[in-house]
């Protein structure tokens, strides 16, 4: 399920490090959270939709790899994200 241009841009603006920022790991994952978020709620009305599913699970994966990738480099920023975001903390690191 898209974002709308304002969700997006509020979603950016909380997470940015500077001014011009719109691709970080950060905004990234928060991105992916929320619209992680929409499609869970389309998937637990509409059950047999597995086109959906497949790309749920291909935005958990690349936000999985994103979010290691953070914690490798940087694990203040990780576990500041993971704590904003309310994920859970898988690895305990």
């Amino acid at each position: 399920m898209p974002l709308d241009k304002r969700t997006k841009e509020e979603i950016i603006k909380k997470y940015q490090l500077g001014d011009k920022d719109t691709g970080s790991v950060e905004v990234q994952v928060a991105l992916l959270t929320e619209r992680l978020k929409r499609l869970a709620g389309h998937l637990k009305e509409h059950k047999k939709d597995n086109h959906s599913r497949f790309g749920l699970l291909k935005m958990v994966n690349r936000r999985r790899r994103l979010l290691h990738y953070l914690s490798f480099y940087d694990k203040d920023r990780y576990t500041k994200l993971v704590k904003k975001l309310g994920l859970k903390n898988s690895k305990n690191k």
